[in-house]
């Protein structure tokens, strides 16, 4: 897997929105402030403040801002604004050739895991599932967070064990073991879209992270039996499921059982596996959230209730 340089204080960081837009033009400019007072400097993509239906500008134009970035020298990584909706467009407008020969910290999640899984599989780049310039500020920029988010950029050793944010947390260690193997995955409505693509995920002997958002325990049973059916989770060495925030019923309907949990349905599904599975740790969509490379080598031990990045995701 190709690497990019770690991130140094003083280097530039170009900011993209690959997705939807930012609700507002001040959230991006309260991102840019909040990573200059950290002694960062900033480039912001051309059509970041555009605007087109539920996608930050037009597909031409969010590919070019893209790869813009990747083909500036000047550039040493690069943030997007937010996920949403909108990166699987671009897969047929994206310079991969530029994209190889030029490797650079690329972050974010949720929407951006299709963009992690066409750079993963096609360019064979490292990138980084964590927060966009969305959380960049006073109000939702946590102490863990960000100390997670740098520490996974600044440093060129391995991350070691993710820690909790709150050590009162309890995991929930449904399939019991201990595996080592390529960490791939991210948001699991975009892994499920990106079957029967060229940009398909491959699990066979790695760790698999799955996380949501607001997805009722109904969408979750149908997108894991999704992959069931598909052979990704058999295939899998171990499996991490994130927090995955108000992955509740929403309301009751007659005829659907309401009573049924997240819990319930990741069991019923990944249990019989018979391969490590941890649920509930700080990654993705919840309030403090640990930034973490993908393409490298994890390890994964249910049995004590840990998670380890063994490789590290940046070069000096």
């Amino acid at each position: 897997m190709k690497k990019a340089k770690r991130l140094c204080k003083g280097d530039t960081i170009g900011i993209v929105s690959p997705a939807s837009p930012s609700e507002n033009k001040s959230e991006v400019t309260r991102g840019i402030e909040t990573l200059e007072e950290m002694g960062y400097q900033v480039k912001v993509g051309r059509n970041v403040n555009k605007r087109k239906g539920f996608v930050a500008a037009t597909e031409e134009e969010r590919a070019e801002d893209i790869n813009a970035m990747f083909k500036d020298d000047t550039v040493d990584a690069i943030f997007v604004t937010q996920g949403g909706y909108g990166s699987a467009q671009l897969f047929d407008k994206l310079d991969f050739e530029t994209i190889v020969g030029n490797p650079k910290i690329f972050t974010g999640f949720s929407d951006i895991t299709s963009l992690h899984l066409a750079m993963n599989k096609i360019v064979g780049l490292v990138t980084f599932h964590g927060p966009g310039m969305a959380r960049f500020n006073s109000e939702d920029l946590t102490a863990y967070t960000e100390k997670q988010f740098f520490k996974a950029l600044e440093s060129a050793e391995p991350l070691g064990e993710i820690p909790l944010a709150d050590e009162k947390k309890w995991l929930n260690p449904i399939g019991r073991g201990t595996c080592q193997g390529t960490l791939i995955g991210g948001n699991l409505t975009l892994i499920c879209a990106s079957l029967g693509t060229p940009y398909e995920i491959e699990t066979k002997g790695r760790i698999l992270l799955i996380e949501d958002v607001d997805t009722e325990p109904w969408t979750f049973d149908h997108m894991l039996c999704h992959l069931r059916n598909a052979g990704k989770l058999r295939e899998a060495a171990g499996i991490i499921v994130g927090e995955c925030k108000n992955c509740v019923p929403f309301k009751y309907e007659p005829g659907f059982l309401v009573d049924t949990s997240l819990e319930d349905v990741l069991e019923y599904y990944l249990s019989p596996l018979g391969i490590p599975v941890l649920y509930g740790l700080p990654l993705g969509h919840t309030d403090d959230i640990a930034t973490i490379p993908l393409g490298v080598m994890a390890e994964l031990d249910s049995e004590q209730k840990t998670f380890r990045i063994l490789e590290n995701g940046v070069i000096e």
